[in-house]
Parts: C-alpha cells; sequence; structure tokens
C-alpha cells in the first residue's frame, strides 16, 4: 500500500508521460497567477482544474487522494481559520477571505503533490541537470534526500513498534507521550545524521564533488506533448484571470 510519502508511481501514469521540466515551468506559471491574485474567482477555477489532473496521476480513488492531501488540507483550513479569527475583517467578508487563502493554499500546493505522485523522481533530477544545467552534486544530493524521506518514515514505525514490545508504552498521560515522541524522534535524528553521512561519503566516492562534467545514461528530451502541456496551462491561466476580470471579482496584490 502506497504512503503519503512515497516518491514517483508506482506504474506508469498519464502525467509521468510529461516531461518533468515541463510540468515545473507549468506549475511556475500557476505560482505568479496564484501569487498575484487576491479574489476567490480565478485561484477557485486553477484548483479545479488541478484536481481534473488527479486520476492522471495515478490518484484515482478517494483513500489513495486522502492519504497525499491530508497535510494540505489541514493547513489550509489552519490558514483561513487564523484569517477568519484573526484578521482586521469580521462577518461574511471575513469567511470570505479565510476561504481564498484557504483555496490559494490549495491551489499553490496541489501542482507539487501532481508531481510527486506522477513523476519518477529520477527522470526529474535528469531533466533539471540536462535542460535546466543544475549542478549535479545538487540535483543528484536532493534526489537521494528525498528517497531517504519514505525510509525514514519506515523508520520511525519501526522504533515505535520497538518500544511498545519492549513494554514502552505512554499509556494515558499526556507527558509520557511529549517525552516518548521527544525520545522517538532524537533515536530517528541520530539514525538520519549516520545515514546522511554514509550518503554523502558514498556519493564523493563516485565523484559527485568533482568538478569533470558529467554524462547522462539515461537522457532527458522535451517533446511536442511537453509545449502543449505548458501551453495549456498557461490558457487556463488566462481563462481564470478572464472569468474573475468579467465577473468584477479580479483583485491583484498591487491593484
Amino acid at each position: 500500500m502506497s504512503t503519503p510519502f512515497a516518491l514517483g508511481p508506482a506504474r506508469p501514469v498519464p502525467l509521468s508521460a510529461i516531461n518533468p521540466v515541463a510540468q515545473l515551468s507549468a506549475i511556475a506559471v500557476l505560482t505568479v497567477v496564484l501569487l498575484v491574485s487576491r479574489d476567490l474567482v480565478a485561484p477557485s477555477l486553477l484548483l479545479g482544474a488541478e484536481l481534473t489532473l488527479l486520476p492522471a496521476a495515478g490518484l484515482t480513488s478517494p483513500g489513495q487522494v486522502l492519504r497525499r492531501i491530508w497535510p494540505l488540507l489541514a493547513s489550509a483550513a489552519g490558514v483561513a481559520w487564523v484569517n477568519v479569527a484573526f484578521g482586521s475583517l469580521s462577518g461574511a467578508e471575513a469567511w470570505i477571505s479565510g476561504a481564498t487563502w484557504g483555496v490559494r493554499v490549495l491551489a499553490l500546493a496541489l501542482p507539487g503533490i501532481l508531481l510527486v505522485a506522477g513523476t519518477d523522481p529520477v527522470r526529474l533530477a535528469d531533466a533539471l541537470t540536462i535542460h535546466w544545467r543544475v549542478p549535479t552534486r545538487f540535483a543528484y544530493g536532493a534526489l537521494a534526500a528525498l528517497r531517504l524521506v519514505p525510509l525514514l518514515a519506515a523508520e520511525w514505525e519501526t522504533i515505535r513498534l520497538a518500544r511498545r514490545a519492549r513494554g514502552v508504552d505512554a499509556g494515558a498521560s499526556p507527558v509520557a507521550h511529549v517525552r516518548l515522541l521527544g525520545s522517538t524522534a532524537f533515536a530517528l535524528l541520530v539514525g538520519a545524521i549516520r545515514r546522511g553521512t554514509r550518503l554523502a561519503t558514498a556519493m564523493d566516492a563516485r565523484g559527485f564533488d568533482s568538478d569533470v562534467p558529467r554524462t547522462n545514461a539515461r537522457g532527458s528530451v522535451l517533446r511536442r506533448r511537453d509545449v502543449v502541456f505548458v501551453v495549456a496551462a498557461v490558457a487556463v491561466c488566462v481563462a481564470a484571470v478572464t472569468v474573475s476580470v468579467l465577473l468584477g471579482a479580479w483583485h491583484p496584490v498591487l491593484g
């Protein structure tokens, strides 16, 4: 069963056919529009367009979607509540403002979830080094770090179960729960530092710290469908802004 920290699709999905650089370019266009817009209409339309891509990223069941986006939903709800509770507006205006901020958070973060769910991280690193000339030390170092995230999640569960098997349980005491959480986190941190040190040594031994130009065995090619994908993202953004302007809701940050 997949976890929220799983990287890339378990099998080929439609979105994995799009070059990662094209996906990042489309995300950049969406991000600019969402950062500029302060109304509810444009972000809502963009969020709706992003939700239609969930099946293309292999997230077809409600359970899969919820496992991936529940932290995002919690963050958006928290942002909306803070804006309503502590903002300068009141009444219906406060709720509209809170909903706007919540939708913007969802629309800003969801493309990243789609990218992670539908793209092989190795292809992403290859595309970044070939098309955007990102240094290989940084690109593959970040790839290695991302690869460790599911391992850390599994190690956390292993530590928790091992301590329970030894009779270490917090019971009903909140203080004991905090102490147990802290000690488990410290054990995980120690293991992560050791694993990171070994990984850095292994990468240096393979020449990642040298200035010699590296070749790429897999390669990365931009095709017509990648251009179409980016153009479609631009078109969706233009359509969302146009609808917002026509409805009289468009409210840019610098307006």
